[in-house]
Formats: structure tokens, C-alpha cells, sequence
């Protein structure tokens, strides 16, 4: 289990971890607006939930660990015209890394994931993650733009690479295993379903 002091960022883990989640995330994303945005559940749903005000166009998961990727490339697929993004965690992204081939099989242009790496496990006791070499895997898995950003002046780059790509768009943004935004959001299922299908379908 991680310490106290890797979890502030001071530790070990200090020059590969550097960046404060609560602020990269937003830097990193920008105008959410852009976007039909896919979490990933844990410390990522709260990260865009806080960012958007759990807005209509957000979809932050909760239990289904692994299905955040698959769910941003159906959607991709179904809607060219409209630009999603997948917002998942180190571990999340871990129950269904084979996802990574399929989706760079397809290789949907309008479709960025962007992986909040902290090191660690934070849904479950922050235990150290095996995770790692997120990028390394995504490229091997046949995703040709790939980034990772570990400090404040990379942020640009890859936020340029979320909406600029001619294929799918692969980032790592390496965090500190600090807490995620205190942030309370909608968990009926059933409502946020409704209000995403209407954002998806451009309903007023």
C-alpha cells in the first residue's frame, strides 16, 4: 500500500508523478463542451463530473470497471460528427486492455482516451499499480498517436493531440495519487441514460 508520503507526491514517486489531478485534468481537457465524454468510475468519474458539472453530455461510470474504452468507440463509430472523448483511470483501463487493439483496429478519428495515471489503485486502498506503461501498450496495441504527459508545460501538446488527431488519440497524464475532486454526482442510472441519449442525439 502506497504511504502517505508517496500518496502527496513527495515520495518515490515524486518525478514520474508530479501533477496535481484537480488541476491537470481541466488544463489538460479544456472546453468539456466539445466533447461527449466517457469516464471511466472511481477517481475519473469524479474528475469529469466536477469538470462539467455532470453535465448532460457526460457519461461517469459506477461498478462497470473495464467498459469505459468500448463504450467511447461505439460511440465514435456511431456518431463520426461528433468529437468523444474517454476519460478512464490506470486501473479501470487494466480489466479490458485487449479493448486497446480493437479500438486501434478501427482507428476512429473523432475518438481521444485519455488514461489519469496515478500509480495506484484508489477505489480499492491505493495499493501500488502494475499498470505503468500505458502508453507503451497502447502503441503496441496499434495506436499511432499516443503522448504522455508527466508536467505542466506538456499539457498543450496533448490537448492539441484530443482534437486535432486523424485517428484515435491515446494520452497518459501521469498524476499524483492524491484524492480526486470532492464532488457529488447523479448515480441514478436511469436518469443519466435519458440525459445523455438526448445530448447524443442533439436533442434540445
Amino acid at each position: 500500500m502506497a504511504t502517505d508520503q508517496d500518496r502527496r507526491g513527495t515520495g518515490a514517486f515524486a518525478p514520474r508523478f508530479i501533477l496535481d489531478r484537480r488541476d491537470a485534468v481541466p488544463a489538460l481537457i479544456g472546453r468539456d463542451e466539445d466533447f461527449l465524454v466517457v469516464s471511466g468510475l472511481a477517481g475519473t468519474s469524479r474528475d469529469v463530473a466536477a469538470l462539467t458539472g455532470d453535465g448532460a453530455h457526460t457519461y461517469t461510470m459506477a461498478g462497470a470497471m473495464g467498459g469505459a474504452c468500448m463504450i467511447g468507440l461505439g460511440l465514435a463509430l456511431a456518431r463520426p460528427d461528433r468529437r468523444v472523448l474517454v476519460v478512464t483511470g490506470d486501473g479501470e483501463l487494466l480489466m479490458n486492455v485487449g479493448a486497446l487493439a480493437t479500438i486501434a483496429v478501427m482507428n476512429a478519428p473523432n475518438l481521444a482516451i485519455v488514461c489519469v495515471d496515478n500509480g495506484h489503485y484508489g477505489e480499492t486502498g491505493y495499493q501500488k499499480s502494475h499498470w505503468g506503461r500505458s502508453r507503451k501498450i497502447a502503441a503496441g496495441s496499434g495506436i499511432k498517436a499516443t503522448r504522455t504527459i508527466a508536467s505542466r508545460e506538456e499539457i498543450p501538446d496533448g490537448a492539441r493531440l484530443l482534437r486535432e488527431g486523424n485517428g484515435t488519440a491515446f494520452v497518459v497524464l501521469r498524476v499524483k495519487p492524491t484524492d480526486p475532486p470532492a464532488f457529488k454526482r447523479n448515480m441514478d442510472p436511469s436518469a443519466c441514460r435519458n440525459r445523455f441519449r438526448a445530448a447524443l442525439l442533439g436533442a434540445p
